[in-house]
């Protein structure tokens, strides 16, 4: 999974990328003109994982991973003027949105409004989708005049839709458009068509009301937009947190009263917006989560293992996380009957972990 970290300048975008990968960017880095974007890898926490790990006592246990990729601060009105192509890559983009005070560090429209700054970056997308959907449907019209191409017949009015849904400013994540409509329109990569997180940064001050970040900063109308989440952090707080030994981390984070730190709680909401979930394989060798989006079928899941696992799929052998821990390992949940055999309709649960038998 590759996360794309979009904000307006000076909203604490970089400092959080370092929290979430472990890397030691600087701000100046942008500001002396280098825009290459930053890249980084963070662990996605699994604590039954690491139950797996300890029951297993395996050579070597590996835990999925999320791909963050940080571009330079945006300014209104720079959407199409900066080169975003990095970011059409991505399965889902981070909004990070400024909502701590701090008079050194000026914000770029002067107050802060959270809610302002969603509708604005949400218009600068617009407008960078708006310039590729006209050029597509340029060249679509050209194309079918001169050539009569099927594909392009099929797609045009997919592309006509987009079009028109941009016009009335409206993404294209919210249009009421088909799988096989966005197959159509997926090699062009709008960034309106992709999930999209909405990372608040909080001041220190206002962690403890953490809970109700939504209805402090006017932002229950975002709730129900579909393919849209919400997640609030506190990067300064973090930032110090992450300097902390375990412990000491812990004590802070129940000071706070906060259960766990921003890089999980993230996560977890990318992987609630993306509709992901883990299964997991287990054994001497090694123990493993595979992230999966939800209602994949068993051939399908052993895909990601490795595509030969699909092609030859024999059965998957399948036992509950909870009912293997509480059997206390594999020869004790196939004794009771907790371990059973699935075919190739079986669709995958989360936390299933799974053995699969295959022909090569």
């Amino acid at each position: 999974m590759k996360i794309g970290m979009l904000g307006f300048a000076k909203v604490g975008k970089t400092t959080l990328f370092n929290i979430l990968t472990g890397a030691h960017i600087t701000v100046e880095r942008f500001a002396s003109g280098k825009v290459e974007p930053n890249v980084g890898v963070a662990k996605v926490p699994e604590p039954r994982l690491d139950r797996l790990s300890a029951m297993f006592k395996p050579k070597k246990t590996t835990f999925a991973h999320v791909d963050f990729l940080d571009i330079q601060g945006l300014s209104k009105g720079e959407a199409k003027a900066v080169d975003l192509k990095e970011m059409r890559n991505v399965d889902a983009i981070a909004h990070v949105v400024r909502a701590f005070r701090d008079e050194g560090i000026p914000h770029s429209e002067g107050s802060i409004d959270p809610r302002r700054d969603v509708a604005t970056m949400e218009t600068e997308l617009i407008l960078a989708d708006l310039e590729i959907a006209q050029r597509r449907l340029e060249r679509l019209e050209l194309n079918i005049k001169k050539m009569k191409n099927k594909d392009d017949e099929l797609e045009l009015p997919v592309v006509k839709r987009c079009l028109e849904g941009l016009e009335r400013e409206k993404p294209i994540r919210e249009l009421d458009l088909s799988e096989e409509d966005l197959k159509k329109i997926r090699g062009f990569a709008f960034l309106t068509a992709k999930p999209i997180l909405i990372v608040v940064n909080l001041d220190e001050a206002d962690v403890p009301k953490m809970a109700g970040f939504v209805e402090a900063f006017g932002l229950g109308e975002l709730v129900a937009r579909p393919r849209m989440g919400l997640c609030a952090i506190s990067a300064r707080v973090e930032e110090e947190i992450a300097s902390l030994e375990p412990s000491d981390a812990r004590a802070f984070l129940d000071d706070l009263g906060l259960k766990e730190p921003a890089k999980d709680r993230l996560i977890r909401a990318a992987f609630d917006l993306l509709g992901l979930i883990q299964f997991f394989t287990a054994g001497e060798d090694e123990c493993r989560g595979w992230p999966i989006p939800s209602g994949t079928k068993a051939p399908r899941a052993a895909s990601t293992i490795h595509s030969d696992f699909e092609r030859g799929f024999i059965r998957a052998e399948v036992v509950a996380y909870a009912d293997l821990i509480a059997a206390g390992g594999l020869a004790a949940a196939r004794e009771k009957a907790q371990l059973r055999s699935e075919g190739k309709d079986y669709v995958v649960r989360d936390g299933d972990v799974i053995n699969f038998r295959f022909n090569v």
